[in-house]
């Protein structure tokens, strides 16, 4: 099944006994479809067109259709990746994190930028990790986008203008194979300078999302920030006179002081943005007395915030301390966030950078890793829309992460019948099948990121 000729050539098709997880069926499970312990459902898939022209009880596809018969394996849509820095992908090699924590990261990652980020390098290491996603089978990527105020490092450049040109680009490039979206990362500190109106204006200009990070210039996450609120309230204002969303990288340490989260809840209620605000990590609210962080939970619920959680990056940098073994998890709460109502997505975030050395763009092995960190299992019937509907609402994108009629047939098809299955093994001999064709793409060499040819 590893073979683009598994399925027919014809321009309408049969998928004949598709098993598809229920939490991707956001338009109802057909009826008369049987459903296993997981809650997927065994059915038909018609492709017309690279549409889905018809969801149909497995065996109710009319016979007049050329078919590949799928015999209970799993078909999934193409995942949804709502958190990322395709910008920071690649650089773990010539700038390393000595230490592999939150400061060396940072610093790491500023020498990185100051010395390296031209256009050109920027768009050889963005298309690379695009490049790796499509052919995982990812379909959607929001990319948060170092963002700071150059002058500041000593720089020659507007680091800024130069990676927002090179999203554009990339945007441009890849419509049709990855729908991305863009947002603004600086220190929430900026957003009260006059370059934070800049910064605004070029987000806007390039139909981004207005986004920052809630701890100071040079400074880390933890404790409180005094001026958080006044902060807020700047951010908020320049979103609001732009019509822009907001997503922001949100108490990312251990430290249960570190209560930004309920400050951006507060917030958000304060200026009327129910629903527009997005949260990556929140990380300190899983060491927060219970009554403080069922507090934080409740207010985040009404305000309609929507959390991304990171677990492969946040186990990797949270806690670590040379020569210690960590002693927790370092990932958010999740499980009591989608008790309250929270819509909750998980994400990959960094790839092979300072903040975490390693992945490969893989949606799918993201979904794998956090149902085992975040205990999303037994049952497993709800952990699929973590990585589907989810990110894909979140993300405005009605058709992303679904599986539906009317859609773009996009679907990754496994080699595995149950969700355990799908957990359980990589699945390197998936296909990845877009409006209805299965890509040839196959993952770029890591020679191609310095212009080498691959040995094979």
């Amino acid at each position: 099944m590893s073979e683009p000729s598994f399925l027919p050539e014809a321009r309408a098709y049969r998928l004949r006994n598709a098993r598809v997880p229920g939490a991707f069926l956001t338009g109802g499970v057909p009826a008369g479809a049987i459903l296993d312990g997981d809650a997927c459902a065994l059915i038909d898939i018609v492709v017309a067109d690279g549409v889905i022209a018809g969801l149909l009880p497995a065996g109710a596809s009319p016979d007049t259709l050329p078919a590949a018969d799928l015999a209970g394996r799993q078909a999934w849509p193409r995942l949804v990746d709502a958190h990322t820095h395709l910008d920071k992908g690649h650089t773990v090699a010539r700038t390393p994190n000595p230490d592999g924590d939150f400061p060396g990261a940072r610093d790491a990652t500023t020498a990185d930028r100051t010395r390296h980020w031209d256009a050109e390098d920027l768009r050889r290491r963005m298309a690379y990790g695009l490049a790796c996603a499509f052919a995982h089978g990812t379909g959607a990527i929001r990319t948060h986008l170092d963002s700071q105020d150059s002058a500041g490092e000593g720089a020659l450049r507007d680091q800024a203008a130069t990676t927002w040109a090179v999203f554009r680009e990339m945007r441009a490039a890849w419509a049709g194979r990855i729908a991305l979206q863009g947002v603004g990362l600086t220190p929430i500190d900026a957003y009260a300078t006059a370059y934070g109106r800049r910064l605004a204006d070029l987000i806007a200009e390039s139909d981004g999302l207005i986004g920052g990070v809630t701890r100071p210039t040079g400074g880390l996450h933890g404790g409180a920030l005094a001026e958080i609120d006044a902060l807020l309230d700047r951010l908020f204002r320049l979103a609001r006179e732009r019509n822009l969303d907001v997503d922001l990288h949100v108490d990312e340490t251990g430290d249960p002081a570190a209560a930004s989260l309920d400050a951006v809840a507060r917030a958000t209620l304060r200026h009327g943005y129910e629903g527009r605000v997005t949260c990556g990590h929140c990380c300190s609210l899983a060491l927060q007395p219970d009554a403080q962080a069922s507090d934080t939970i409740a207010r985040v619920a009404q305000a309609g915030i929507r959390i991304v959680t990171l677990p492969t990056v946040n186990m990797y940098l949270q806690d670590r301390q040379r020569g210690r073994t960590p002693r927790w998890r370092g990932v958010a709460p999740v499980q009591e966030l989608m008790a309250a109502g929270v819509p909750v997505m998980v994400a990959g975030d960094n790839c092979r950078d300072a903040f975490y050395a390693y992945g490969d763009h893989d949606m799918l092995d993201t979904f794998r890793a956090s149902v085992r960190i975040l205990h999303l299992d037994h049952p497993l019937a709800g952990a699929p829309a973590l990585a589907g509907p989810v990110p894909g609402a979140m993300m405005g994108l009605p058709h992303a992460g679904t599986i539906r009629e009317g859609a773009p047939a996009d679907l990754i098809l496994l080699p595995a019948r149950s969700l355990n299955e799908v957990v359980a093994r990589p699945h390197a001999d998936r296909i990845v099948v877009v409006a209805g064709r299965a890509i040839a793409a196959r993952r770029p060499a890591y020679e191609a990121l310095s212009g080498e040819a691959a040995p094979w």
